[in-house]
This record gives C-alpha cells, structure tokens and sequence, in this order.
C-alpha cells in the first residue's frame, strides 16, 4: 500500500488555464455569456451540469480541432511536472479527478508531461462521445444524476474501494481550485 494518494483536478490546478473556460471563450459563445452562466450556477440558478453543458454546447468545432487548439494553449502549472517525478520516485500515486473531458486531458497530460504520465497517472473524468465523421461531439457525464456531472467525492471513495483502501487508507490529499472541489 503506498503512504499517500494524491488526488487532483485539473482545469485551472494542474494547468494554468481552464480547457473548457478556454474553448467556451475563444470557440463558443465567447466570455460574457459564459461568465453569466457561470453566476447562474453560483446562485443556484441552475446546476453546473446544466451550466456545463450549455457552454460546451456552444462549441460549433469538431472535437478533434477542438483537441488541437488546447494543445496550441494551454499550459502547465510551472511545478506539476517536478511534483509528479517526486511523487513517482516515492511510490505515491497521483490520480486526476475532473470535471473535464478524458479525451482532453489525456492529450495535454501526453504533451505537457510526457507518453510515461499517460501509464502512470489514472484519470477518472467526464468523456467524450463523437457523433459524426464532421466531429460533432458532446460530454458524457461520468455521473449524469449528480448536479455538477461528476461527483469526485464518489470517484474517490470508489476509487478507495477497488484499490481496498477503504477500511484503511493511506493519507490522502486533495488539489483543486473551484468550487466542486470540496469534495471529501
């Protein structure tokens, strides 16, 4: 059993910009509709599911392009790489728990951090389901009943229990930066 599990968001934590924020802006409906949704949620108007999906419906580009624009912008904390050497040389696993799409964050964990994060880091997240030949797409919520579309608490508690953590676990710690990420 390993002394610690690092659990971690990803949008806005372990890169410095948020993927979907960013395509919603430059893709989308652009920066004011969705800061007005984004106050929806925060007072209760609506659920972030509802919120998330509407800005992600907002994005006429295949998913694909879509892909290939984050990976032109988007960047990584300054400090993630070198924590996740060091967690890696102590055996402590560090595993991404997001609200984001895997697709996405597969990609820009290849490309930010390198192919050997990809067998390392386990990303429990949102996905992605592709339409068309022309790319039309939309998110798969890994927990479609709860209102904020994936419920981390859950993943993490799930996580616990397949690994046969649960009755004992080792020390946990939590990364993230947005209001979902209260999660334990």
């Amino acid at each position: 059993m390993p002394k610690a599990i690092v659990f971690t968001d990803w949008d806005g934590t372990v890169t410095l910009q948020d993927s979907n924020d960013y395509l919603t802006e430059n893709l989308g409906f652009g920066r004011p509709k969705r800061l007005e949704i984004n106050d929806d949620i925060l007072d209760g108007k609506i659920s972030f599911r509802e919120g998330f999906r509407k800005m992600l419906e907002s994005i006429p580009t295949p998913f694909p392009e879509c892909v290939e624009f984050l990976l032109q912008h988007i960047k990584l904390d300054p400090g993630f790489k070198q924590f996740y050497e060091w967690a890696e040389s102590h055996q402590i696993p560090v595993i991404v728990v997001s609200s984001g799409m895997k697709p996405i964050i597969h990609a820009l964990l290849k490309k930010l951090v390198g192919e050997e994060a990809i067998k390392n880091i386990e990303i429990i997240s949102n996905d992605v389901e592709i339409h068309d030949a022309k790319g039309g797409w939309e998110i798969i919520y890994k927990d479609p009943t709860s209102d904020f579309g994936h419920d981390k608490s859950n993943s993490i508690k799930e996580y616990l229990k397949i690994h046969n953590y649960s009755a004992n676990p080792p020390t946990l710690f939590y990364c993230g930066d947005g209001r979902i990420d209260s999660v334990y």
